[in-house]
């Protein structure tokens, strides 16, 4: 019988595919057995003054440390007192520490310093720290500050980024299937042309993304709305590798594209073509999730690798579609081209899985990752869909390629070109939905969810008895932060009563933490409150002692638990 050209070398193909997979997964393995990856991103790791704390004097620089570098926002850290004033400050980040310096006497009472960072993956962490200064003040105003928490990226931006990665992909797999797999004949002609018109469509909404997605990272970043990009403080504080990821990905594409719609002619300028390629899909890399893990430069070059398999195989499947219908009937032609691309997709599938998988697990770092916060959700939701593409190019290539290629008849061949055109349809389309998930996966972050303490309907209360008298101890809200704690003496009656004279009240949480006597006032007869700022949630210990008389001072305690 005979065989399309190309066929023979296809019998090659499950070796070096075999190969290539043997070297992958050596890398894989090496990596996977070096120790946890770092966090993708800065978390914060202790600050100066502690939270919560009390000091004598104000601090002359409050330092927060964090995981990693970090770098400042316009407007990032503000400092409040306790009645919602700011208070002059001016800060700097150098590495992984942030300070703070007060400008002006803050005088006594709690401060409150709010803080917007940029973690060295480009995304942004917020959080505020409290203290007191002498003693905490008795009530604390909520800042007005922006309500944006930095939890995740707009929509909006979201968006242009997935748009801007299936365009980017699109668009150089489609210059690299022809420059590699379409053969140099007149009869491709009109199939080589359709492909030039799709890859300029390609790069102008990869360009027009990509260029979009700078001003609107800059906003994400600094936690406001449009307005700021009138203020030159927003760009400057956006990383210059972001604006040179952004030229490069433009420039890339649409060298590549005009050197395509050029013809080309000569082995230079396919070289310069595949080059251009390769720069553009690859910058995406330099940013992102692999900024923080751990090889850096290994964790990049896989992204690398799978940013060109992404691209091969999508603008491969895409190339397929819209050239398939016109080389159906042309059988020594159609069954060239499928032979090309299929010794390349069997590797390029290889790679796309294992540098996939490899990715996932340094940025990622454990299982608990995956089954507990939303970006692990998303990434098996990734998978999941991509194990169907998967499936279904296994099926093109070892079914129905095959078929093609073996088929005499006219008739035969140009249904099989439809049957294999309609298949190779849905696998791209399944690969763009993987390219969906993972726009969204780029601006998501594999950090858990910090817990944030439920604001709960009731305070916590605790009772005992001293002596003849009933102590009962409120705390509310029962929540991390500035506190108010109630203290009231019942008689036997239930009814107010007194003491010999008022009682003394001190907080620890039984441990390492000991917020020291609390400044009691009397809020009527029989009833005590006292202001604390709790750095963190436990099980909190408030000692009470009653004096009954000039020489009885009993001491009970009441335990006030917070969550």
């Amino acid at each position: 019988m005979e065989h399309a050209p190309g066929t023979t070398s296809m019998r090659g193909s499950v070796q070096r595919a075999a190969r290539l997979a043997a070297a992958l997964l050596t890398a894989v393995l090496i990596l996977l057995a070096l120790p946890a990856p770092a966090h993708a991103h800065a978390t914060l790791v202790s600050t100066d003054p502690a939270q919560g704390a009390v000091v004598e004097d104000a601090p002359d620089v409050v330092r927060l440390t964090f995981s990693e570098g970090v770098s400042l926002v316009p407007k990032g850290v503000r400092v409040f007192d306790a009645a919602g004033d700011e208070i002059a400050s001016d800060a700097t980040a150098r590495g992984a520490e942030l300070a703070v310096t007060l400008e002006e006497d803050p005088g006594a009472g709690t401060l409150v310093v709010v803080w917007r960072v940029v973690s060295e993956d480009g995304h942004p962490i917020s959080g505020s720290l409290a203290f007191s200064i002498g003693a905490p003040s008795a009530e604390v105003l909520a800042p007005e500050v922006a309500d944006d928490p930095a939890t995740g990226p707009p929509w909006g931006l979201s968006i242009v980024t997935w748009l801007g990665y299936a365009a980017l992909l699109l668009t150089t797999g489609l210059v690299a299937f022809v420059v590699l797999f379409l053969p140099d004949h007149h009869l491709a002609d009109r199939a080589r042309a359709r492909l030039v018109r799709a890859s300029r469509a390609g790069a102008v909404t990869a360009g027009l993304a990509w260029a979009i997605g700078v001003p609107l990272t800059a906003v994400y970043q600094v936690g406001d709305g449009l307005g700021a990009l009138g203020d030159g403080a927003t760009w400057a504080s956006l990383d210059p590798l972001e604006y040179g990821v952004a030229a490069a990905v433009v420039g890339g594409v649409v060298l590549a594209v005009v050197l395509l719609g050029r013809g080309l002619v000569d082995r230079a300028r396919r070289t310069v073509a595949l080059v251009a390629c390769g720069v553009a899909v690859g910058a995406p890399a330099l940013t992102g999730h692999t900024r923080g893990v751990t090889p850096e430069v290994l964790a990049v070059g896989a992204d690398v690798l799978h940013l060109l398999a992404g691209s091969t195989w999508l603008g491969g499947l895409v190339a397929l579609v819209l050239v398939l219908p016109d080389l159906g009937g042309r059988r020594t032609l159609a069954a060239e081209v499928l032979a090309r691309f299929s010794v390349v997709a069997a590797g390029v599938l290889v790679a796309l899985v294992l540098t996939g998988a490899l990715l996932a697990w340094r940025i990622a770092g454990s299982w608990g990752v995956l089954l507990e916060t939303g970006y692990g959700r998303l990434l098996m939701v990734k998978v999941a869909v991509a194990a169907v593409a998967v499936a279904i190019a296994c099926w093109n290539r070892f079914a129905l390629v095959p078929r093609l290629q073996d088929a005499s008849r006219r008739r035969e061949r140009r249904a099989g070109a439809g049957l294999l055109g309609r298949t190779t349809a849905a696998e791209a389309g399944v690969l763009v939905a993987v390219l969906l998930v993972t726009g969204f996966l780029v601006d998501r972050s594999p950090e858990r969810e910090p817990e944030v303490p439920g604001v709960a309907t009731e305070p916590v209360v605790d009772t005992t008895r001293v002596g003849d008298i009933e102590v009962r101890a409120t705390l509310a809200p029962p929540t991390t932060g500035p506190v108010t704690i109630t203290v009231e003496l019942l008689d036997a009656d239930g009814q107010p009563t007194e003491g010999w004279s008022a009682p003394s009240l001190r907080l620890s949480d039984g441990a390492e933490l000991d917020l020291g006597d609390l400044p009691a006032t009397s809020r009527g007869p029989g009833i005590y409150s006292a202001p604390a700022v709790l750095p963190s949630g436990g099980e909190w210990r408030l000692q009470v002692s009653l004096p009954l008389s000039e020489f009885e001072r009993p001491v009970t305690v009441l335990e006030l638990p917070v969550p």
